[in-house]
């Protein structure tokens, strides 16, 4: 196995940024996982990996991800976003409403507007 270091994790962080990209979520965090191990202090590293997670439809571990991004970054409304977009594929709409009204309130991007719907009851 190829000795491990700094140089060594920034390329595998940006090689799953391609690979995500490229449709090759699986991929992607199997790259990330040597990554976090690392250093598993890595913000964007689990945020990328949660997302990686959302799109292998590996929802639990996406949720965890996201959630351990949030205990970090509270503030940080794109977690909240695809938090919610988490709980909604998952089956868990009033949770998915916390987290969309959450990532509005931080960020008044369209598409949280939209998503947090704070016309409709809930």
């Amino acid at each position: 196995m190829p000795e491990r270091n700094p140089e060594t994790h920034v390329i595998d962080f940006r090689a799953a940024e391609q690979l995500l990209a490229a449709r090759d979520p699986r991929g992607a965090v199997q790259l990330l996982d040597s990554v976090i191990a690392s250093h598993p202090e890595n913000t964007a590293a689990r945020l990328l990996r949660a997302r990686a997670f959302f799109a292998a439809a590996q929802l639990r571990p996406a949720e965890l991800e996201f959630e351990l991004v949030l205990e970090r970054e509270p503030d940080n409304a794109f977690a909240h976003f695809a938090l919610a977009r988490t709980f909604e594929r998952s089956g868990s709409p009033e949770r998915a409403t916390r987290h969309f009204r959450l990532a509005a309130a931080l960020d008044p991007n369209p598409e949280y507007l939209k998503a947090a719907r704070f016309d409709s009851e809930g």
